[in-house]
């Protein structure tokens, strides 16, 4: 069968043997804007999947619900479902005179492995709150509520909130939407390419203080475990690297971008949750980025007979 064109970005090496390849694309952009270093095709367009979560908190912002802080950076998050995602989700509902019944997400359980296998011991279950996009949902519901527009059909493409979401995605990235699908909560998603999602990040981090692009940056930048979770990759290394905003999205889709303007974004075509964290250290490392949280990001073993025997490394 004939195999992708697109190049490999992370091979799976075990004892010695190269046992496979994760291929994808790859931008890296210069603080000016400009490409610096690329792979694959990264001018053709993604869907961005949960990367696309700031510029949906931007259009919160601009729907004129006023979030700050930790509800901000949840609005924009991805979260793993911890008991203080779940207190502050129920607080912009209650506030907004919502509850969890309002929520259009599927029922799921905690992206975070950990919070999933100790909820299940519990006796817990799935439920819409516990989905990771619970987050921005409510933050629509409150923007919702707070205009009067309609809260049952927030999730239409049509709908204010969604109109004021496509806006602030094709604003920064300064692409149309070259393609409208269903994200796996049920929102609508937008395809652009990864360039422009690289742009995206960037025009976020160097918005001017007080806009909506700026505050969702900084919110998420000051919480990032509200973005994430207290064990997941964007947190550590939007704690680790001082003013980078960070931000995965499913289907191995990452971007992120430095206070300087130096962004990268990419996608690993198979999707490979495993083939995230070594591309992810590779690229920032050659944006620049030199910190001992790299080595754990990128750290990716494969295991025989329980003993460490190889490993998933980046091929650039």
């Amino acid at each position: 069968m004939p195999q992708s064109a697109l190049p490999a970005l992370a091979d799976v090496i075990r004892s010695g043997f190269t046992e496979g390849r994760h291929r994808g694309s790859l931008v890296l952009l210069a603080a000016d804007g400009s490409v610096q270093f690329a792979l694959g095709a990264p001018e053709e367009p993604v869907f961005p999947r949960s990367t696309a979560k700031p510029f949906q908190a931007v259009a919160t912002l601009r729907a004129g619900l006023p979030l700050d802080g930790e509800r901000l950076a949840l609005a924009a998050s991805s979260h793993s479902a911890e008991e203080f995602h779940r207190t502050a989700v129920r607080a912009i509902l209650a506030e907004a005179g919502l509850t969890e019944a309002d929520l259009r997400t599927p029922a799921d359980l905690p992206l975070d492995r950990v919070e999933a296998e100790a909820l299940l011991r519990s006796g817990g279950s799935a439920a819409p709150i516990l989905m990771d996009c619970s987050g921005k949902h409510a933050g629509w519901l409150a923007a919702c509520a707070a205009n009067g527009w309609d809260t049952a059909g927030y999730l239409d493409p049509g709908h204010p909130i969604q109109k004021l979401a496509r806006e602030a995605l094709e604003e920064a990235t300064g692409e149309q939407a070259a393609h409208v699908g269903t994200d796996g909560c049920g929102a609508p998603l937008l395809a652009v390419s990864l360039t422009g999602l690289a742009r995206g990040f960037r025009a976020l981090v160097l918005a001017e203080p007080g806009t909506p692009q700026r505050r969702v940056a900084d919110a998420m930048r000051a919480h990032p475990e509200y973005v994430a979770g207290t064990r997941r990759a964007d947190t550590h290394l939007m704690r680790a690297v001082p003013g980078a905003l960070s931000k995965m999205g499913a289907e191995a889709v990452q971007v992120v971008a430095l206070a300087d303007g130096r962004a990268l974004a990419f996608k690993i075509e198979d999707g490979s949750e495993r083939a995230r964290g070594p591309v992810l250290a590779a690229a920032l490392r050659r944006l620049g980025v030199e910190h001992e949280v790299l080595d754990r990001i990128a750290a990716e073993p494969l295991h025989g007979g329980g003993e460490v025997v190889g490993e998933v490394r980046a091929a650039f």
